[in-house]
């Protein structure tokens, strides 16, 4: 199958000479684009035809998108084999170069603040894009977990608890190449950029980008393709009965989530905090291919953010309900979630549910704390006077529950990007309590062991200087076999809002709900795929 670029060589040429024009000296990165039908294709088909099931640890990612419940986002953004990677460990910054083949560390107190300075280092040039590209087209793709906020709160917070799992902070990839599903148009696009130095000919660069395109279209198209596990018949129907699932060990042992709730009450009894949100951990092991699990949480469990992501180490499969936050076009935006009801039967119990939901004071009084701090948060990098709300405790519908949902929004100040956004809104709320640092102290009290990328951000932040994160909820950490042949471990971690009159037991109680639907994913993933042939522990991708 063969296609031609967006742009064409003369209109290519044409666009990087009239940039040349508007800012004379300045290096240029161009998109460049070919666009394929996509009927023959499914992200997933896609995904394993980029990677191989050897490469079942090297960097790569999937981001797709359900919305209302049912209905499929317009994009699916798939890349493997990034050119760079930025790995953030405590004061310890790594970059690796793949394209050139090199790897430094050096020390690092905020590795956020250093990503602007790193994308000009390692993918420079300004962006000029035509309109009409999809909303993501190039840049960074990762995570940056929970415990980002220490960057940003040393004093206070200090640097936690310990980490069992050696997982990085943070680790971004940076992709110039990726595949972009148009659900909407059935296509299939290719996208890259081509670099343009001030001394580089333009049409040198664009072939390069065709070049790269060509590489990734073989990849994707040519060749023998991948398998993919497909379920036996009626698997999907086999049932492991009504039993509580077995959702291995706690992080905080048994009964110790009960007792970290009453702590949790004594403090807010004493004035302390408003609300503190403590989680627990629980790992289960499974034969199931980690790619397969997130098949069967897309079925299972779809949502506006859904992901899977190599990371190195581990593959992080998720299905997150809530924006963390997305700056678009210099406008940052956060959508807090509270409150919680099931879906009902049919409309008329769904409308019934909604006005029960809209009219429980204790559910609204959680939902107007959050939008207080999701204001503050982007009020502290906003234009004075531009925060402000555009939709209040409206009710949204995801495939099992609804959910009180209200959007704050506010313009950027000048000199102040996406990255910064993101830095200043980790954690949110919804993971940590109010006020925030009182509350977090209060969790690392409480928490044995890091949290690490449970209730930070996974996302994406593009090469125009948009961004768009979920919060790592209802993700799974999955980490490779301790032994050749073993199996792989799976760590599920839930948590929930603790106020003056919480229940211990129901607290308790609904964690493990929250993670027994992870749980669901995994054993579903067994059901209809069986095993995989995990990578050997010391895997050279890893």
């Amino acid at each position: 199958m063969t296609a031609t670029c967006q742009p064409d060589a003369e209109a290519f040429e044409a666009a990087a000479a009239a940039a040349r024009g508007r800012t004379p000296g300045v290096a240029l990165r161009l998109p460049v684009v070919r666009r394929l039908l996509g009927d023959a294709l499914t992200p997933v088909l896609a995904y394993r035809r980029l990677v191989r099931g050897e490469r079942r640890l090297a960097p790569s990612f999937l981001l797709d998108s359900v919305t209302g419940g049912d209905t499929v986002g317009r994009y699916s953004f798939l890349g493997s084999r990034p050119v760079a990677e930025v790995i953030a460990r405590g004061p310890v910054l790594e970059v690796r170069d793949h394209a050139a083949g090199t790897s430094a560390s050096r020390p690092c107190d905020d590795p956020l603040r250093a990503m602007p300075a790193l994308t000009r280092q390692l993918a420079p040039g300004r962006w000029v894009a035509p309109a009409g590209l999809p909303p993501f087209a190039g840049g960074w793709v990762g995570y940056a977990g929970y415990d980002t906020v220490r960057y940003t709160e040393p004093d206070a917070l200090g640097p936690g608890p310990p980490d069992d799992r050696d997982l990085p902070d943070l680790h971004f990839q940076l992709y110039p190449e990726l595949v972009a599903f148009d659900h909407a148009e059935g296509t299939l696009l290719l996208i890259g950029s081509a670099a343009l130095p001030a001394d580089r000919d333009a049409s040198e660069a664009f072939s390069a980008a065709v070049r790269g395109l060509d590489a990734l279209q073989e990849r994707l198209l040519g060749g023998e393709p991948e398998p993919v596990a497909t379920p036996p018949r009626h698997a999907a129907g086999r049932r492991g009965g009504h039993a509580a699932p077995d959702l291995g060990p706690s992080s905080l042992g048994a009964g110790g989530y009960q007792d970290a709730v009453r702590r949790v009450k004594e403090y807010v009894a004493a004035g302390d905090a408003f609300q503190v949100v403590p989680s627990q951990r629980f790992e289960v092991e499974t034969a199931a291919d980690p790619f397969d699990v997130y098949r069967a949480l897309r079925a299972v469990n779809p949502s506006p953010y859904l992901f899977y992501l190599q990371a190195g180490g581990a593959v992080l499969v998720g299905s997150s309900p809530e924006i963390l936050v997305k700056v678009v076009g210099g406008v940052a935006a956060s959508r807090p979630l509270a409150g919680t009801r099931p879906r009902g039967r049919d409309a008329a119990e769904d409308d019934e549910l909604s006005a029960q939901l809209r009219a429980d004071p204790k559910d609204t009084a959680e939902h107007s704390m959050l939008v207080d701090l999701h204001r503050n948060d982007i009020g502290r990098v906003a234009e004075p006077g531009s925060v402000g709300l555009t939709e209040l405790m409206a009710v949204e519908r995801y495939s099992h529950v609804m959910h009180l949902s209200s959007e704050v929004r506010g313009r950027l100040r000048e000199g102040v990007d996406a990255w910064e956004a993101l830095r200043v809104s980790l954690p949110v709320g919804t993971v940590s309590g109010a006020p925030k640092v009182r509350a977090m102290q209060i969790i690392d009290e409480l928490e044995p062991v890091k949290r690490g990328p449970y209730g930070g951000a996974v996302g994406h932040a593009g090469f125009n200087g948009d961004l768009d994160t979920c919060i790592a909820l209802r993700t799974m950490v999955v980490l490779p076999p301790r032994r050749r042949g073993g199996p792989w471990r799976v760590h599920l971690q839930a948590g929930g809002g603790v106020v003056a009159d919480s229940d211990p037991d129901a607290e308790h109680q609904e964690t493990l709900n929250k993670a027994a639907g992870l749980l669901e994913a995994v054993r579903l993933a067994e059901r209809l795929f069986g095993g995989s042939d995990p990578p050997p522990a010391d895997d050279p991708a890893a």
